[in-house]
């Protein structure tokens, strides 16, 4: 993907969950939304894929760099055949969600379009260079983009399916954008050849199967 085509990518993204997020009625924050998060945990979760523009932008510089959005979910997540890490890190990320979605506070819709205005304002003054200092490492803000496309992606079609509606047609581009990226992240993954049988049509896997 060209640098634009990443920037193109990320705005659709933020345009799909934005107008997703619009269409919540009161009643619905409360119903279930994926996993142990209701609607409002989880677009509080799916926030961050913004937030952390924000937070990590201008940061000091941590080991290591990070050099490429595969990169950055291989140093996040833990390793999948380590259960134990894998559900302690599920748990905290269960947290984050709740907790972010509690900060958007009375009238959360208003204050993910506010977020999202901000920061698509930041992403478009601010160089393809510039360094974003996350948890795992620095990785550069062109590079950190996809990952944030994939988040935003990959929750608003949750969203959708929690609220009983079609995707929007808006995030058609980052969805093309999310699917590329997820071939890139099955091909590292331990089980890439049971991944690669099922998305061709030959093995239905007997439990989840995930690149992440």
């Amino acid at each position: 993907m060209e640098n634009s085509d990443h920037r193109a990518a990320f705005a659709a993204a933020t345009i799909g969950f934005v107008g997703l997020v619009r269409t919540i009625q009161p009643e619905q924050w409360t119903w279930p939304g994926l996993g142990v998060w209701d609607v409002r945990a989880l677009v509080g979760h799916a926030s961050r894929a913004l937030s952390t523009i924000e937070m990590y932008l201008g940061l000091p510089f941590r080991s290591p760099a990070i050099s490429s959005p595969v990169e950055y979910f291989a140093a996040v997540l833990s390793d999948a055949t380590d259960a134990d890490a894998r559900q302690r890190q599920d748990a905290a990320i269960a947290e984050r969600g709740r907790q972010a979605g509690y900060e958007l506070g009375d009238d959360p819709a208003r204050a993910v379009a506010s977020l999202a205005t901000r920061v698509a304002a930041l992403v478009e003054a601010t160089p393809n260079d510039a360094l974003l200092s996350t948890p795992a490492g620095t990785i550069s803000l062109i590079n950190y983009l996809p990952t944030r496309t994939f988040e935003l992606a990959v929750h608003s079609l949750d969203l959708a399916r929690a609220l009983h509606l079609q995707p929007p047609a808006t995030l058609t581009h980052a969805i093309g954008a999310a699917c590329e990226l997820a071939g890139h992240l099955a091909g590292r993954h331990h089980n890439a050849a049971g991944i690669l049988l099922f998305l061709t049509g030959r093995d239905v896997p007997e439990g989840p199967l995930s690149v992440l």
